[in-house]
């Protein structure tokens, strides 16, 4: 069954570029998507650029609305995601905990719909 894990994390939480707790979180990261290759696991995943460059669309009343930014505005932000193909619910919770976000901010856990196109 495919999972998507989606990253969310507070800015200010998160470790900041440069320093050597970041350092140590991306190579926490690299450690992670080598673990999910090495087990046949990992479909995709990305990170994903600040709130800023996102844009939202919306149509209503037949009228299309482009918006800047996200469409919600919380406290975390999503920054990433993964999407694993595993045995079940709580295989995908095992390998989100070895995400690094986990330690500062939620990881997400979605089984992906499948639509079945033969019946």
């Amino acid at each position: 069954m495919k999972y998507m894990l989606l990253l969310y994390a507070a800015p200010d939480k998160e470790p900041q570029y440069g320093t050597p707790e970041f350092d140590e979180m991306m190579a926490a990261f690299a450690a992670t998507s080598e673990a999910y290759e090495k087990d046949g696991v990992l479909v995709g995943g990305e990170g994903l650029q600040d709130i800023e460059t996102a844009t939202s669309l919306r149509i209503k009343s037949g009228k299309v609305e482009i918006m800047d930014g996200p469409f919600a505005e919380t406290r975390e932000h999503l920054g990433g995601y993964y999407v694993l193909d595993v045995a079940d619910l709580e295989a995908a919770l095992k390998y989100a905990e070895m995400i690094p976000v986990a330690h500062f901010g939620t990881i997400e856990v979605r089984p992906l719909l499948v639509f079945d196109q033969e019946s």
